[in-house]
């Protein structure tokens, strides 16, 4: 997992409410078998509105979405936080985010960051008027920076070491490997063992 420490870029408004993971990953595309190849259909079906901010050529490159509350509620499903990670995106700016989806989020490298709703409402306007406008999202300060904004974010701090480092569960786990390895060889040859 690629580290996350600052991160600059521009952001695509989206700012809609209670967007669900069958909006962000419809149910249809979760028969692949791999983890990869979901970014092309983030927000599939939303996609054909018209006017649906993904598709506007003025935010074509954005690695920042900025949601409306309750961003990634409904089901569990990871393939949400792989298609938009997979889509470019480093970090999501929204008042609130499910918890399930939030913890996928973390899981999998991508940054939720929850920001007053004034603050994001700021947010979506400035970028809304000027497409190119850059923010940055520090995870080292723990604040977001830019159209005149500079507000402070809260994340565990296991979450935060994680990202900063870019572990995820293997990795975590394979920093043990030498004294996993060692207690497999104590066990007793009657045990089941790994090999």
């Amino acid at each position: 997992m690629e580290p996350f420490r600052v991160h600059t870029g521009r952001a695509l408004p989206l700012g809609l409410p209670d967007i669900d993971t069958d909006q962000i990953m419809p149910a249809r595309y979760l028969k692949r078998i791999e983890r990869t190849g979901f970014g092309e259909f983030l927000f599939a079906d939303r996609r054909k509105e018209p006017g649906f901010p993904l598709d506007d050529p003025r935010y074509a490159g954005a690695t920042i979405l900025i949601a409306g509350a309750n961003f990634g509620c409904g089901s569990s499903r990871e393939h949400a936080v792989w298609g938009i990670a997979q889509a470019g995106f480093r970090a999501l700016v929204a008042p609130s985010f499910a918890d399930i989806f939030r913890g996928n989020c973390l899981r999998n490298g991508l940054l939720p960051v929850a920001l007053p709703g004034e603050v994001v409402e700021r947010l979506l306007e400035a970028v809304r008027a000027d497409p190119a406008l850059e923010l940055t999202v520090d995870l080292e300060a723990c604040e977001v920076r830019g159209a005149g904004v500079r507000a402070a974010f809260g994340i565990e701090e296991d979450a935060r070491r994680r990202l900063l480092e870019g572990l995820d569960d293997v990795s975590i786990t394979l920093r043990h490997e030498a004294e996993i390895a060692a207690s497999e060889r104590r066990r007793p040859a009657w045990l089941p063992s790994l090999a």
